[in-house]
């Protein structure tokens, strides 16, 4: 190959990346751009909450009422700012920014900004926390991923349902497996091994939320995965629900642990779903 030609290559080859960190960009932004709508009426409950509750220490001047009107109003403000830091965090562009995180810690936090879409549809969530070490992940992206397949897993739930989040240990292969698993409509077998494929949606288009039917959000969690060096597998059946499952790198356990595990919930089973394996 001549000279000009391996250049050109390499110019390709730039420009290539170059628009793969747009689309991943645009696609954080999509992200974040869905989480507006439902967090602004969230954020605007915490304050109708705090001027309620100024309100009735300024009416009464009885010592237990202002108690409890500005012990609630430091619950509400605490609340806000948590809202705020976690849409921060999604945000903020930390691509590079790999680090031992508390993945239950970080499931709390995208449920805290999907928390009022959820009872508004009639969506229970679940969990099941085994005590796993901490994952070796960029926290904002692997939100993103969360965030991503927690309204995945409501909108297979037009008419309400349940997610179940569980977290465990892979010793064997030291890895944090997170699993979100839904009771909803399920994905059909034949188109289950495309899902993971770039503008290939299972969805007829955006919800009345304006959310999903694009194609994009899966794969987009396929690559973020995929850079992590962990695998994304999910198993469905129609009429019974789907469960995605991320194994993601742990940082390295030297001991056994010895904390307890959560007690356990009831998970639909599906062990004869077709299965679709990625990384």
């Amino acid at each position: 190959m001549s000279q000009a030609a391996c250049e050109s290559c390499e110019t390709l080859r730039q420009q290539v990346k170059m628009l793969k960190d747009q689309l991943a960009q645009a696609q954080k932004m999509a992200a974040l751009g869905e989480l507006l709508s439902t967090t602004t009426h969230e954020f605007n409950n915490v304050l109708m909450s705090v001027g309620g509750y100024a309100k009735m220490g300024l009416r009464h001047k009885d010592e237990p009422t202002r108690h409890k009107s500005f012990t609630k109003i430091l619950a509400a403000s605490d609340r806000a700012a948590k809202i705020c830091k976690n849409i921060l965090g999604v945000a903020r562009n930390r691509s590079g920014d790999f680090e031992p995180t508390d993945m239950a810690q970080l499931i709390d936090d995208a449920m805290l900004l999907l928390e009022r879409e959820m009872r508004k549809y009639r969506v229970s969530v679940e969990r099941q926390f085994a005590d796993v070490p901490e994952a070796m992940v960029s926290s904002s992206q692997i939100q993103q991923v969360l965030i991503n397949m927690l309204v995945n897993a409501r909108q297979a739930m037009p008419n309400g349902g349940t997610v179940f989040i569980k977290l465990a240990y892979d010793r064997e292969n030291n890895t944090v497996d997170l699993t979100i698993r839904d009771t909803g409509e399920g994905i059909p077998a034949d188109k289950l091994p495309r899902i993971f494929d770039s503008f290939y949606s299972t969805k007829q288009g955006p919800d009345a939320t304006g959310k999903g039917g694009t194609g994009v959000g899966l794969s987009a969690c396929r690559e973020i995965i995929e850079a992590h060096h962990g695998r994304i597998r999910v198993a469905s059946t129609v009429g019974r629900g789907t469960a995605f499952t991320l194994k993601l790198p742990a940082v390295k356990v030297e001991a056994e642990s010895t904390a307890p595990i959560a007690p356990p919930v009831s998970i639909p089973h599906a062990s004869a779903a077709p299965t679709s394996t990625v990384g």
